[in-house]
């Protein structure tokens, strides 16, 4: 059975369009632009998020999320020059990482125990503690993305003004 995990991994899936499609509408230069207040650029964000979802999710039921090989502080060097093709195989190799993993997990799992960075965690607490830092990151290159296009930007959710239409008629982004 796989109702509680396949809500969970449908969350991930609809950040990870939201994300795309943040991206899709981002010039490439401005992926590795800084933020407001020398803020993460775009590319730091999907380094770190791919480097978080490969370590966590690299044998996520065997061995501790936090993986000898990762080199967290490397996922934060400003990349002013990267290109589209470095930043989505970054991206999608991270992804691909937390599908894969999810796939042959079902809803009994949910009550394992998992470690990361030495702290034990029920699995269904860390999935829960991961999608919200994955979500939280995707908020931040749907805000930098959004930023950098100003009023040419294309809504990702209900466009401000749209509620009421939107509530006539809801359809699921």
């Amino acid at each position: 059975m796989r109702e509680i995990l396949s809500s969970i991994e449908g969350e991930w899936r609809r950040y990870k369009v939201l994300g795309e499609r943040a991206l899709e509408q981002t010039k490439d230069n401005e992926l590795g632009r800084s933020g407001p207040g020398d803020g993460n650029s775009i590319a730091v964000i999907v380094w770190h998020i791919a480097g978080n979802l490969k370590s966590r999710f690299t044998d996520f039921l065997t061995a501790d999320g936090e993986k000898p090989w990762r080199d967290r502080d490397a996922e934060f060097e400003p990349r002013p020059n990267v290109t589209r093709e470095e930043l989505l195989d970054t991206w999608n190799n991270g992804w691909n990482t937390l599908f894969v993993t999810l796939e042959p997990l079902t809803d009994h799992d949910l009550s394992r125990t998992v470690t990361i960075r030495g702290e034990k965690f029920l699995v269904h607490e860390a999935l829960h503690r991961l999608l919200a830092h994955t979500s939280y990151h995707v908020g931040q290159i749907v805000y930098l993305a959004k930023s950098f296009r100003g009023s040419d930007w294309n809504w990702l959710t209900i466009p401000l003004g749209k509620s009421q239409e939107y509530n006539r008629n809801p359809r699921r982004l």
